[in-house]
């Protein structure tokens, strides 16, 4: 792996720092950022997804090769290297800003076009436009917002036994004597009871119905859920008991009733999601010195759905996230493997693997496991898709040898090839307008670079 240039952090202000992904650091140069520095350096996502870090994609926990070991910052020597992360990382009144490495005068517009691409979130995200920091969090919170409320609701409805209060002539439940003498005093034909029944009005969907009606409080309200209008919907005929002054109590339930269950995963990752937006409101994140918050997204499961929008349809894509697609090396089910693409066409079979990192930091470790889903496919060519600074010159293609040095018989083969295939990212756009207009023709180029994707081009 070749030493990358190492790098020098832009100062915010006297606690703030901005760094780009996948670059080196002296580790003294984040010296105002100290304390944490030294809580995140070498810790991986899945362990700050216990902490107050909202991880984007919350699957992480659950990778298996995507980011579950994937570090913010990872020590070596006096160096802090920075890896696929990006977004946005505080302790008490310390911040760190990751940014991608294709940023240009505080301008981040790869970032952006990727969140729009493939979250949906509108391009009012810009990291330099507010002084306070600590908004930076929340619009990030408010915008990741919709994306989690799709996917949950695609499960349907949170449904839950809740314990309801009534005062009426049909009694179904447990008699409360000491309400119904408040209430019915003289006795007016009604009686106070309480039933347990199957409800979708709980304290989780009431938490979601409050973080709905505060985002469209908000200016930009409702062009945040317009995208997900009919969910917000559904949501709102769910809660017919929705009070505003209620927020406070339906926080502290939800608090204290926190979901478990991997079968809720979405729910999951919703519930938390809606405290930290509410609670941001009482400005109760990073209150406490020692509290790591934060988001954070990773760039490599970003970059992997983004190629995907641009060769799918000539590649299969198997997900680990549920499953779906899974491949084994082996019969007798040994041997679970999730190539990131597999061509359609299977006469020329090919393999790509998409790789969020610099093209010298594709090695060992990459060609070997390219190279055994070639194997197992019986393809001849594989791909390398990763991004890359505009000025790139020809494609690397790697041959692959036969024979053996004891033997000095080595020669390249010229039936086997490894393809290391960039697209370029503009860095010289002078507002995002002009950036999409530059990324339309750095697409096409990509496209056109692939065997087999170029006929479906134009």
């Amino acid at each position: 792996m070749k030493q990358r240039k190492i790098k020098t952090p832009q100062k915010i202000n006297d606690n703030s720092l901005e760094i780009e992904d996948n670059s080196p650091y002296n580790k003294e140069d984040l010296s105002e950022i100290k304390n944490l520095r030294d809580k995140i350096v070498n810790k991986t996502l899945g362990t700050l997804a216990n902490e107050d870090v909202l991880v984007f994609p919350e699957f992480v926990k659950d990778a298996k090769d995507l980011t579950k070991d994937q570090m913010i910052l990872q020590r070596v020597n006096d160096l802090c290297r920075s890896g696929n992360v990006m977004g946005f990382i505080g302790l008490g009144d310390e911040r760190l800003i990751i940014k991608s490495r294709f940023s240009k005068e505080g301008k981040d517009f790869f970032f952006q076009y990727l969140l729009e691409r493939i979250l949906d979130i509108p391009n009012i995200v810009d990291l330099n436009t507010d002084a306070d920091q600590s908004n930076l969090l929340f619009n990030f919170l408010l915008f990741v917002f919709p994306w989690y409320l799709k996917e949950s609701i695609r499960k349907g409805l949170f449904k839950k036994y809740v314990r309801n209060r009534y005062n009426d002539g049909n009694v179904k439940g447990t008699i409360d004597i000491a309400r119904h003498i408040k209430l019915n005093t003289p006795f007016t034909g009604r009686i106070a009871y309480s039933q347990r029944e199957f409800s979708y009005d709980n304290y989780l969907m009431e938490l979601v119905r409050h973080t709905i009606e505060y985002i469209k409080g908000k200016p930009y309200g409702n062009t945040i859920l317009f995208k997900v209008k009919d969910e917000a919907k559904l949501v709102v005929e769910a809660t017919p008991r929705y009070k505003r002054q209620d927020r406070q109590k339906i926080i502290e339930a939800n608090k204290k009733n926190v979901l478990r269950h991997a079968y809720f995963r979405e729910y999951i990752a919703l519930q938390r999601l809606c405290l930290l937006i509410l609670q941001h409101q009482k400005h109760q994140i990073g209150s406490g010195p020692r509290q790591i918050y934060g988001i954070l997204f990773d760039g490599a499961w970003l970059w992997e759905e983004y190629v995907n929008s641009l060769i799918q349809d000539k590649f299969y894509h198997p997900r680990n996230k549920g499953g779906t697609g899974a491949q084994r090396l082996f019969t007798n089910n040994v041997g679970l493997i999730y190539p990131d693409f597999i061509s359609v066409n299977s006469e020329t079979r090919i393999i790509a693997d998409a790789k969020y990192k610099p093209i010298d930091n594709i090695g060992n470790k990459d060609y070997l496991q390219v190279l055994a889903y070639m194997f197992r496919f019986d393809a001849k060519t594989g791909y390398y898709l990763y991004p890359e600074s505009e000025g790139t010159t020809k494609d690397p293609e790697l041959r692959m040898n036969r024979g053996s040095t004891f033997e000095r018989n080595v020669t390249a083969r010229d039936d086997i090839r490894v393809i290391k295939h960039g697209l370029k990212i503009p860095t010289n756009a002078e507002n995002y307008e002009s950036f999409v207009t530059q990324m339309a023709e750095s697409e096409r180029k990509f496209q056109e670079g692939i065997v087999g994707v170029s006929s479906s081009v134009g």
